[in-house]
């Protein structure tokens, strides 16, 4: 006898059969003359370079506040120098692809100053190192936040300089800590 209804075996094979029309569907040759392809591809690397552009902005006046806080309080200086070489190097990742790497594109354009930062340093040591915890604190949930509109490549390297920036604030509310007033 038969049987009736839905067995493990039929729902298995339909769940199969339909995560393969899934796949298949979803590797189609990527045409350029497909609909809309073309400018949502332009669309997605403006907002890319736009989001890479605002990372350097914000990473260079991230490194003048180092600069700051280092050249205010010069027992903090030797603590502050290798972050703030990370926080260098994370710019550098960042960095929109260049005009002059790409033949196809324009002439580079200058190189712009980094805008000054907002504000003086703390008198106290142990202040403008939190200050600084802080500011790589909203750094690093500003990264995590961006992660939502960037593409894969660059999500996975905002996702790491996110990580990085939080175990920079760690490590900065330590030397706070640690640090003689």
């Amino acid at each position: 006898m038969r049987r009736t209804g839905t067995t493990r075996r039929g729902a298995l094979t339909a769940t199969g059969a339909l995560a393969l029309g899934a796949v298949l569907t979803g590797c189609g040759g990527d045409d350029e003359g497909a609909g809309g392809k073309r400018p949502a591809r332009a669309a997605t690397a403006k907002a890319e370079k736009a989001l890479r552009e605002k990372a350097v902005r914000d990473g260079a006046l991230l490194l003048a506040r180092y600069d700051l806080v280092a050249e205010a309080h010069p027992a903090t200086a030797a603590g502050l120098e290798p972050l703030r070489a990370a926080v260098a190097e994370h710019g550098q990742a960042l960095a929109p692809p260049r005009a002059e790497d790409d033949p196809k594109k324009g002439a580079p354009k200058g190189d712009e100053a980094p805008p000054a930062p907002a504000g003086p340093v703390s008198a106290d040591p142990k202040a403008a190192v939190r200050e600084l915890a802080a500011a790589e604190r909203r750094r690093a949930d500003g990264y995590g936040e961006a992660l939502l509109a960037a593409g894969p490549e660059l999500a996975r390297l905002l996702a790491s300089v996110a990580a990085a920036a939080a175990a920079h604030a760690y490590l900065l509310t330590e030397l706070a800590e640690e640090t003689a007033v």
